[in-house]
């Protein structure tokens, strides 16, 4: 007899989801194996180098020996250094024992998640949202429970939808603010009148994942623990890839009250320990030292969205709304779907966004990836002229289908 392993993978591993955005990836991967000239916008990844002052940080840390285990819920330099900056710069009055390091904010996402959700129990996601949200809650055994949105409401439910979907079993709310993939930003009173609801219900805490708090073009960045009565019903989520350009250093972080951050200390011990010692040493570099490259890569990242907004609008048939923080687009496409093109038609997002790359050269990704099956992502962390090409080809792409 055969040994098949497959036939010993669990629910959990066999159900797990690679996603939309690596399936475009890898196919762009082989389609340019095979010489062709692609374009590709998918990947939530700044085009910048990491500043010069956090490499050089991290090159001294090397040099002094921090290569060891760091404490698993981090050092305590950084720590203290993350307390601070979100009492400076957020207005929340976390202490270095609420923080806790982890290998990247997704892992941040799940020590929380798996701190607090179990099975039975229950998670609103505002749609479209970043699929992750949805792996970690399934992950731990709860339930997703998805309140959508429209282009037309700027991809933020109103309040009323959010508070219909609660109920006995709803142990937490993730709000994504600026919004991975809509570019949403919400605003001091929508925060204040989700907090009124929050306070309606004792079991409730909110998931307030702020990582593109320094990609942000137009309003103000309102971080939700800072209302009345709210830091002790939120974890704060963020990290150092968006904003400092450091994606491949993965490091995150969460602060919540300490009871929470206790636990969320004990997942990390379970799953991977203590975040990269030179790495957080680094960190510290980049919380505490000069914020110029920081403020030249928002500048780019705001020339560039004008770019995209103004190549969208001109284009008959999209609809897009405005994009006040991230890097993303996320137009509504819905009216081309149903379309033919040769001999199929094109029915979902995901048909098009293949058409898009084996006809026309341009990779963007689904919103089906997000729970928003009518629109697409495009990622304008590229450089000027890819954004040029890219829109070009959308733009010729899109008017085969609007006759």
């Amino acid at each position: 007899m055969t040994f098949d392993a497959t036939l010993l993978l669990s629910p959990r591993a066999s159900s797990a989801d690679e996603g939309a955005i690596i399936r475009m990836s890898q196919k762009t991967r082989d389609l340019r194996a095979k010489g062709h000239d692609i374009v590709a916008l998918t990947i939530g990844e700044p085009d910048f180098a990491t500043p010069e002052n956090i490499r050089n940080a991290a090159k001294q840390a090397l040099d002094e020996g921090f290569t060891h285990y760091a404490p698993v819920a981090g050092i305590p330099e950084l720590r203290e250094a993350i307390a601070e900056k979100l009492q400076a710069e957020n207005g929340l009055d976390y202490q270095a024992a609420n923080v806790v390091l982890a290998n990247g904010t997704k892992q941040a996402i799940n020590n929380a998640v798996l701190s607090l959700i179990g099975p039975g129990d229950e998670a609103i996601v505002l749609a479209p949202y970043w699929v992750s949200y949805e792996g970690s809650v399934k992950l731990a055994g709860g339930k997703c429970v998805a309140v959508h949105s429209s282009v037309a409401e700027n991809y933020k439910p109103p309040i009323e939808r959010i508070a219909a979907a609660i109920t006995p079993a709803t142990k937490l709310i993730f709000l994504n603010s600026p919004a991975n993939p809509s570019g949403a930003v919400w605003s001091r009173a929508e925060l204040e009148a989700l907090a009124v609801e929050v306070r309606k219900h004792p079991r409730l805490m909110v998931l307030s994942d702020e990582i593109y708090e320094y990609i942000l073009f137009d309003g103000e960045m309102v971080s939700f623990g800072s209302l009345p009565g709210m830091l002790e019903r939120t974890i704060t989520l963020n990290g150092f890839s968006k904003g400092f350009a450091m994606t491949g250093w993965r490091l995150g972080y969460a602060a919540g009250p300490l009871p929470v951050a206790q636990a969320m200390g004990r997942m990390q011990s379970i799953i991977s320990a203590g975040a990269n010692m030179f790495v957080q040493k680094a960190a510290v570099a980049a919380l505490k030292g000069p914020r110029g490259e920081v403020e030249r890569m928002r500048a780019t990242y705001q020339r560039r969205r004008d770019m995209v907004l103004a190549s969208l609008r001109a284009i008959k048939g999209v609809a897009i709304g405005p994009i006040p923080g991230t890097f993303y687009a996320f137009p509504d496409v819905s009216a081309f779907l149903g379309k033919r093109v040769g001999n199929h038609v094109i029915d979902t997002t995901d048909q098009l966004c293949d058409w898009l790359l084996e006809v026309h050269g341009l990779t963007l990704v689904p919103g089906t990836a997000f729970a928003a099956p009518g629109s697409i992502r495009l990622s304008f962390a590229a450089s000027e002229a890819d954004i040029e090409k890219a829109m070009a080809r959308l733009r010729a792409a899109l008017a085969q289908l609007a006759g």
